[in-house]
């Protein structure tokens, strides 16, 4: 098997723990590296452990012999960057958000349909043992039929980490969702298996002075209603300060999921008034190193090699999930419920 050559461009946190994964994996290897910084390919090669054929000029990496493009730079950048890798033919592995506005998320959209490259979206955490586990339980009828969820994202991104200056800044993440909370959002989707039809959203931000250089709400609160009647809710608040904390609640006919802690009317012989614990590992962990990205990119790297879509994570799996999250965010802005039919 051939392996695929990988380009990444952007070198930041995220970027590291890419490279990791990817050293781990069958069937594909990083080969190149780009960044908007002077790069000394030594210093890199060393701090990698890997050979890397090193660029400044992205358009020069897509002209390169890579396969794929690893896409670890800020979102601005996002949209930019996947229409010339689409276009250069070349697959595409994208980081979360995949842009900052949902006009760019539509041109994305047509040049990947158009080029017919394969991809996939970094909402790596479907492929969790957490949530691979909670979406068997419910898959297996466990609950029965869900008829609410809640999905909440707290990680309090202050000064304490690097990235704070540039997640401050509202042309750069958007928003408390598309920078943080679309996880949580992305979660409640997979779960749910249901289209949304409507949201609506509420935005407040901490008066810490900590948190001060927020330049938009940073938390918000959405309330979703679904096809066929189920109610969801996805907070996101990214100016706490408390543990990282991604809470899930699923309660259905038969039985409810809290976390890792569960209940069913299904298994004979389980106790009304006390959950059972399921062991498995939680996300529990903003750190990019403590992400399951090693196992998200080999079945990305698989899929490409047998020339078929990639499983749970493609880029029109992730388009929805960014297509709510863009909804939401403009009912915040505009005091109203978004119908998601006006999202076209």
């Amino acid at each position: 098997m051939k392996e695929l050559k990988v380009g990444v461009v952007g070198l930041g946190w995220a970027a590291g723990a890419h490279i990791e994964g990817f050293k781990l994996l069958q069937g594909a290897r990083v080969t190149a590296v780009c960044s908007r910084r002077k790069l000394d390919k030594a210093a890199l090669e060393d701090q990698y452990k890997i050979p890397l054929e090193v660029f400044n000029d992205y358009d020069e990496m897509l002209a390169s012999d890579i396969d794929m493009v690893d896409i670890c730079t800020p979102p601005p950048f996002h949209a930019k960057q996947t229409i010339a890798a689409a276009q250069a033919g070349k697959h595409i592995l994208l980081e979360k958000a995949i842009c900052v506005t949902f006009d760019e998320a539509k041109a994305m959209r047509k040049a990947i349909r158009k080029a017919g490259v394969k991809t996939c979206v970094c909402f790596e955490c479907r492929f969790s043992k957490h949530f691979t586990l909670a979406k068997s339980i419910v898959d297996q009828g466990l609950l029965g039929s869900l008829h609410f969820a809640e999905v909440d994202y707290y990680h309090g991104i202050g000064p304490w980490y690097k990235q704070f200056e540039w997640s401050t800044k509202k042309a750069f993440v958007g928003s408390s969702l598309l920078s943080a909370g679309c996880h949580a959002m992305d979660i409640l989707l997979f779960l749910m298996g249901d289209a949304v039809v409507e949201v609506t959203s509420y935005a407040t931000k901490s008066s810490s002075p900590v948190m001060k250089p927020y330049e938009f709400p940073s938390t918000t609160c959405t309330i979703l209603k679904f096809k066929n009647g189920q109610v969801g809710k996805v907070a996101s608040c990214v100016d706490c300060f408390q543990p990282y904390y991604f809470h899930t609640h699923l309660v259905g006919s038969e039985g409810s999921l809290l976390d890792n802690k569960f209940y069913s009317h299904k298994l004979a012989g389980m106790v009304k008034n006390k959950w059972s614990t399921l062991e498995t590992e939680l996300v529990d962990s903003g750190d990019v190193k403590d992400h399951p990205y090693r196992e998200q990119f080999q079945v990305f790297v698989d899929s490409v090699h047998k020339g078929v879509e990639m499983p749970l994570t493609d880029f029109e799996t992730a388009f929805e999930s960014h297509r709510v999250c863009f909804a939401a965010d403009l009912s915040a802005a505009r005091g109203r419920p978004v119908r998601m039919s006006e999202m076209k």
